[in-house]
């Protein structure tokens, strides 16, 4: 076998390799019930946050955004267990906000870190946009929430592709 030949069966057994370690990967939906909440942080890394639950357990936030649209909720029971996993981007999730009484901080709480954060000319404070999935279709959440942090107004768009140039 000549040296050529030789590199390029590395380079594919290199690739073969690569793809069956990313087809492994780790992903919160993934995980099982009962699973030690040590074992899940050294699975899927560090949380982008943790919060306390009033069971005495623990809510992990894993986020895929601003590329991805998923966010999952972790719940550990009190003896770090994992009880459920939920991906909470959907249009139930963000239709429950409640206009008026949320907060900045419920708002990240529940979903983490927004996609974008803009001023717009209509609104004074900044909209928080979440990229997820209705059913089969892109969508965004518009969260409006004003200087003093309130939640005021709520709007969904379709996610259309920038290099999507269908007339609407």
């Amino acid at each position: 076998m000549n040296t050529r030949t030789l590199r390029h069966l590395r380079a594919g057994a290199a690739a073969l390799a690569l793809c069956g370690l990313l087809s492994a990967c780790a992903s919160p939906d993934r995980e099982k019930p009962g699973a030690a909440r040590a074992e899940v942080v050294a699975r899927l890394g560090a949380p982008y946050s943790a919060t306390a639950l009033e069971s005495g357990g623990e809510r992990l936030l894993y986020s895929t955004l601003p590329a991805g649209r998923q966010v999952f909720h972790l719940d550990f029971d009190a003896a770090g267990r994992l009880e459920r996993v939920e991906q909470v981007l959907t249009f139930a999730r963000f239709s429950g906000i409640a206009l008026n009484q949320w907060s900045r901080a419920d708002v990240e709480r529940t979903f983490g870190p927004p996609t974008l954060i803009e001023r717009v000319a209509r609104f004074d404070g900044d909209v928080w946009t979440y990229r997820f999935m209705d059913d089969y279709e892109p969508r965004l959440a518009h969260i409006h929430i004003d200087r003093a942090g309130t939640v005021r107004q709520l709007v969904f768009t379709d996610d259309q592709p920038p290099d999507d140039d269908r007339d609407f």
